[in-house]
């Protein structure tokens, strides 16, 4: 039997912005088989919605608490979303929110 897959919202702070955040996020869902996307927002934080597992949501959520050298996370927070269909089967990086 599989396990039940969630979709969260995750949205992180700190130096996030122009040091290739998204890109890290993009490699780790797609590592992670976690289907989604990433974006920037106008407030300097990064938005990540993610469906999978929670054994993939916690190794996610381990990930972006890291992030990519140069980064510097200072808070990521995480909220239930409601599933979206048109992203599953992939991760992909938005244009800024």
């Amino acid at each position: 039997m599989s396990e039940t897959r969630l979709a969260k919202r995750y949205f992180v702070s700190g130096m996030v912005q122009g040091v290739g955040y998204r890109f890290f996020t993009q490699r780790a869902a797609e590592r992670l088989k976690i289907s989604g996307f990433v974006r920037n927002l106008w407030d300097g934080r990064v938005e990540v919605f993610a469906m999978g597992t929670p054994d993939q949501h916690k190794e996610l959520r381990r990930l972006l608490e890291r992030g990519p050298m140069g980064s510097d996370v200072t808070e990521v927070s995480e909220e239930p979303a409601a599933a979206e269909a048109q992203y599953e089967g992939g991760f992909v990086i938005h244009a800024s929110a």
